[in-house]
């Protein structure tokens, strides 16, 4: 019986529940529909725009996020290495390429870190701040030594040159491509050997054709003394070629500490120079002028700045015309010399500006026809052995300067500016 009752009072509170839920729900519809009745159609219309709204984001934000995922993923799996840096410089995200390359491991969205704690390089964390600065992309190369992750367990260090490009992005985050340029490197090398010993090789039988050569100069009948020179000269320019190309292959070998420096006089080396290379602009009534706002000193090698003046004269006066001037101008700048060395030649054409100063470039081919117009001595420096540039690029970058190439916009001529340190720069200060 009280089992009975208790059964009968439970089904009761629950009838009363359950009714007093309908009718709540009822009264919540009737009350819905008198807001809906009492609010006006502008309001109406401006809820349901909001609502359409909201869906509308939510989805855009879902085809983001899916795009963003399609990325990433194509970034991941590219030839190429992608990091990303907040403005802070902390990691955001690397591909596996980076990883390889830097040697990490792919960061925590959650816990970001510096990226300098991720990898110890002073060239990419510069990289990254140029860009932002400059608010443009950027481009550097350098070698990369990896730190061992871990000490306990140290790996060989592994040097890998690498080229970036920085690319600013917005809210001052920055994004990195990174190319691996080692087998281009070493395949550079190891052409650069082969050439060396090859030149070796070349240079004691070019040294005996040449002796054989003039020794039948006084010999031979007079109607074959111009074969006699036609091959003197073509053995003096194979030899000037072997010689450049061993004076390079020395410069990339020698490390910069090697230079042997000491205090030099920038006009007397330029004139001394010039002296050298009378016998070649005076044919052509060619002149000289130096213009300096002080007499400039510098320490350097002084053997390997003549030949860095020694190029750049013979250029502008193979490629000048006859009556005309060649100017050497010098002002300070900061922490050294800029040297702008300029002619009245025909210039460069404007797609071999990048490439001027390549190992064998030749230039367009207007400025060898009128270079090839007025003879000069065999004895020539770097005459058309397509090295003469690279040298001097070279030596510029060993004292730890630079040189460029332009086209002046007065004379229309060559162009080149050259940057050098006043001091040794590989010397700590005391």
């Amino acid at each position: 019986m009280t089992l009975m009752m208790f059964l009968l009072g439970l089904a009761v509170g629950m009838g009363l529940v359950l009714w007093q839920q309908i009718g709540l729900r009822q009264r919540l519809q009737q009350s819905i529909s008198e807001l809906h009745s009492s609010l006006p159609d502008d309001v109406l219309s401006l809820w349901s725009q909001l609502r359409r709204g909201i869906v509308l984001a939510k989805r855009r934000e879902q085809e983001l996020e899916a795009a963003l995922a399609a990325w990433q993923q194509l970034l991941d799996i590219a030839p190429f290495g992608y990091l990303q840096v907040d403005d802070e410089n902390q990691l955001l995200w690397c591909n596996r390429q980076a990883q390889s390359l830097l040697r990490i491991d792919r960061p925590d969205p959650d816990r970001p870190r510096l990226l300098l704690k991720w990898v110890r390089s002073y060239e990419l964390d510069r990289l990254i701040e140029l860009a932002r600065d400059r608010q443009q992309p950027t481009e550097r190369e350098w070698v990369f030594h990896s730190m061992p992750p871990d000490v306990e367990k140290p790996e060989p260090d592994r040097a890998v040159a690498l080229r970036g490009y920085a690319v600013p992005l917005p809210e001052g985050e920055v994004g990195v491509f990174l190319e691996n340029r080692q087998a281009m490197v070493e395949l550079t090398q190891s052409r650069d050997r082969w050439l060396s010993d090859l030149t070796h090789e070349l240079r004691t039988p070019l040294t005996s054709i040449r002796l054989v050569a003039e020794a039948l100069q006084t010999r031979v009948e007079p109607q074959l003394e111009s074969w006699v020179e036609r091959l003197l000269r073509e053995v003096n320019r194979i030899t000037q070629f072997v010689d450049d190309w061993l004076e390079l292959s020395q410069i990339d070998t020698s490390t910069s500490h090697r230079l042997n420096y000491r205090s030099i006089k920038l006009e007397r080396l330029v004139q001394s120079v010039w002296q050298t290379l009378e016998p070649l602009a005076n044919p052509k009534s060619i002149g000289l002028v130096y213009q300096a706002s002080e007499p400039f000193e510098l320490e350097a090698d002084e053997s390997r700045l003549f030949r860095l003046f020694l190029n750049l004269l013979n250029n502008s006066i193979r490629y000048s015309p006859e009556n005309s001037a060649i100017w050497v101008k010098v002002s300070p700048a900061k922490g050294g010399i800029c040297i702008d060395v300029i002619d009245s030649g025909t210039g460069f054409a404007e797609s071999d500006l990048p490439r001027v100063f390549d190992r064998f470039y030749r230039g367009d081919p207007s400025r060898q026809r009128q270079s090839a117009a007025t003879p000069v001595p065999s004895e020539s420096t770097s005459n058309g052995s397509g090295l003469g540039l690279a040298i001097v690029r070279r030596i510029a970058r060993a004292h730890g300067g630079s040189v460029t190439a332009n086209n002046h916009p007065e004379t229309g001529g060559a162009w080149m500016q050259i940057y050098l340190p006043r001091r040794n720069p590989h010397v700590e200060k005391v």
